[in-house]
């Protein structure tokens, strides 16, 4: 099926179809779409790391960091990409815009926090074309089409049970709507025909964590994380629908809908496996600090009941990322360059995705900058990340991108004792 796979995309504007789609990369055509990169835009910009928490910022990815909040802190991102995609024969810009989270976090006494919020789980957004030639010589052309996602609402609970050793938990409920369409047109028959498939999908997964940073020295400080993201068991409820369309006007001739409940499919599961995360880094607080980690997902035991594909398979996946921060002067008052926090890092992803026997691997530069806002410990975060996925060889798409993220992390104070005089 996707031997001689072409893409067929236009170049859009943030604001065209795609923005809502939340990718426009050929890739989101398999399993549940795009993963998109789950992370605040400070751990985004040391190559996507979770392991490093403090007093002023959430993570999104390690529930324990909840339990060394000592703000409440609001925070909210946007992401813009712009996508170079080559095939062999042919090449195509486009570019999407995306909200990347909205996040809250809050302690409870010294010792506990907690926080919620929305951000997008994975992304359809594809057009593609294939070309081929039937047994009677006829020239046969499918067009594939898909747009939707999931999205994931969360509320994290982090707790220090000892000096420098923070647990935590966050349950995730993903929900939302993944539509596929193929359609069909042989040369010199009046009737193509389709196939429109809809899922709609909701189930809960569950996040635990847990950070240890002892001192070793007066300055340095180890740092230490684990995570383990729980398989979902994701409920898939289905409609497809069939028919014929007429090539000369566009609209559908006759169209009915499969009956799936014989089938057994209206109702189906989607099983995304358990990912498991370590993790390793120095540092000097508030001066600098390196970190690795290691990520592994058995995405080959990957499930979706309702639709398969052709020469697509699935083999564990894993993410190796490097990355940390350097801040010149966090209290200096004379210059403001010496108070912002300079980061990057590395990421390279084995996605776990083999088509036509290639591996779609992703690899990714990040670097930015923590900006602060006034007096405060507010900041801004602007960071970018070049990087690549894919491959154009045996007829598959390479995609180059720049992304560039803008967050905010704005802190305030409750739960503080008012004292009068």
């Amino acid at each position: 099926m996707f031997r001689y796979l072409l893409v067929a995309m236009v170049c859009l504007s943030a604001t065209g179809i795609y923005a809502q789609n939340g990718t426009v990369s050929p890739y989101s055509f398999f399993g549940i779409g795009d993963l998109r990169s789950i992370g605040t835009v400070e751990n985004q910009m040391m190559g996507g790391l979770s392991m490093y928490a403090d007093s002023i910022h959430v993570n999104l990815r390690n529930p324990a960091a909840y339990g060394r909040l000592r703000l409440t802190t609001y925070s909210a991102a946007l992401s813009h990409k712009e996508l170079s995609l080559t095939t062999s024969a042919d090449k195509a810009n486009s570019s999407v815009t995306n909200l990347e989270y909205l996040a809250l976090g809050f302690p409870v006494g010294r010792h506990l926090g907690f926080g919620f919020g929305i951000m997008p789980f994975s992304s359809v957004g594809y057009n593609l074309v294939q070309r081929s030639v039937n047994s009677n010589g006829a020239d046969v052309l499918n067009e594939f089409s898909g747009n939707g996602g999931l999205d994931q609402l969360y509320i994290s609970a982090g707790l220090q049970l000892a000096e420098n050793l923070h647990i935590g938990a966050t349950v995730n409920f993903n929900f939302g709507t993944l539509n596929n369409n193929r359609v069909q047109s042989v040369q010199d028959v009046q009737l193509g025909t389709l196939d429109r498939r809809e899922s709609r999908v909701n189930g809960f997964d569950f996040n635990y964590g847990a950070t240890y940073y002892p001192k070793i020295t007066d300055k340095l400080t180890l740092f230490t994380s684990v995570t383990v993201n729980t398989q979902a068991n994701l409920v898939s409820q289905n409609t497809q629908t069939i028919g014929s369309f007429s090539r000369t006007t566009g609209l559908d001739i006759e169209v009915v809908e499969v009956d799936l409940v014989a089938q057994g499919r209206k109702n189906t599961e989607i099983k995304i496996p358990t990912t498991a995360t370590v993790g390793l880094g120095i540092g000097e607080d508030k001066k600098w600090f390196v970190g690795a980690e290691y990520s592994m997902q058995e995405l080959s035991t990957f499930e979706n009941e309702f639709i398969t594909y052709e020469n697509l398979a699935y083999q564990d996946a894993s993410t190796l990322a490097v990355g940390g921060y350097f801040v010149p002067n966090y209290s200096s008052f004379s210059s403001y360059l010496k108070r912002i926090t300079y980061r990057a890092g590395l990421r390279y992803n084995q996605s776990g995705i083999i088509v036509n026997d290639e591996e779609i691997n992703n690899f990714g530069i990040t670097f930015g900058l923590g900006l602060p806002l006034g007096r405060d410990f507010s900041n801004l975060n602007l960071g970018f990340e070049i990087g690549k996925r894919g491959t154009a060889v045996n007829d598959l798409v390479e995609e180059s991108y720049v992304k560039v993220n803008l967050g905010l992390s704005f802190n305030s104070l409750w739960f503080q004792k008012r004292k009068i005089n």
